[in-house]
């Protein structure tokens, strides 16, 4: 007994004979797939991980509130650099730059001896608190050719430079 080859495609398997050709052998006798989906396969989660969350514009306040926190920072290491070169931080030998004509308060602070401003010599540093007339006898006992002495207190550290001219 023999049996003729199948129509129209050699390739196809388990057709059934006498198919129309030129319609799909797959699609026969299938549901209507849902919009979006391809016919033939199942409706499954989402084939991916979702999205991320869309990132925030930074609104005005914000940019505000960062200008406002750099700008304080900004002042606060400034006082500090500034504040470095103070009488507070004089050491015998270096030399001071008077920044006020005011006797109450000379706003002394530390310059390189080389630098035209440099009017004073630090010839002693003595720890502690003292009066105008404690200050002279004590300046005179530390530092025999002194000319001027310098008391700071209230700051912390109370102290006493004796000096002279440059």
């Amino acid at each position: 007994m023999t049996t003729s080859p199948p129509q129209g495609n050699p390739f196809a398997q388990g057709q059934p004979q006498g198919q129309p050709q030129g319609q799909n052998p797959f699609a026969q006798g299938q549901p209507q797939a849902p919009h979006g989906q391809q016919p033939g396969f199942p409706q499954q989660g989402a084939p991916f991980a979702p999205a991320p969350a869309p990132r925030r514009k930074l609104s005005f306040k914000m940019i505000k509130n960062i200008v406002i926190v750099i700008a304080v920072g900004t002042a606060v290491i400034g006082g500090f650099i500034a504040s470095r070169d103070d009488a507070d931080t004089a050491a015998v030998g270096d030399c001071m730059h008077r920044g006020s004509s005011d006797d109450n308060n000379p706003d002394l602070e530390v310059v390189d001896c080389t630098d035209a401003k440099a009017e004073y010599v630090v010839l002693a540093k003595v720890e502690g608190s003292f009066s105008a007339l404690t200050a002279e006898s004590k300046c005179a006992a530390e530092a025999k050719d002194f000319q001027y002495s310098y008391t700071e207190s209230g700051d912390g550290t109370d102290f006493l430079l004796c000096l002279k001219d440059k």
